[in-house]
């Protein structure tokens, strides 16, 4: 199989591209070793904040694992074991 890229490209409005604005300018490409790994890493970072993708252009991964980790209390119980009376979410 062919390698493939998934890439970010910040667009003249310092967005972050989803759709046609230019000029563009990339900010962040991998290379996976094949399209469907490719694919489903695009389509995991299309889902993300604006926070989060920015912290993997700048290859801050532990802000980016702070990112990910679930800020929302009704989530949070609804993946932990929410069968316990004493769940909580951390504090912070």
């Amino acid at each position: 199989m062919k390698p493939a890229w998934v890439y970010i490209l910040e667009c003249a409005d310092e967005s972050l591209y989803t759709a046609i604005r230019r000029p563009v300018k990339l900010v962040w490409c991998e290379q996976f070793p094949d399209i469907s790994q490719a694919i489903a890493v695009e389509r995991q970072i299309k889902r993300w904040t604006r926070k989060k993708k920015l912290a993997l252009i700048k290859g801050d991964f532990d802000l980016l694992h702070q990112l990910a980790q679930c800020q929302n209390e009704s989530h949070y119980l609804k993946r932990k074991d929410h069968h316990k009376k004493d769940t909580k979410p951390p504090s912070f």
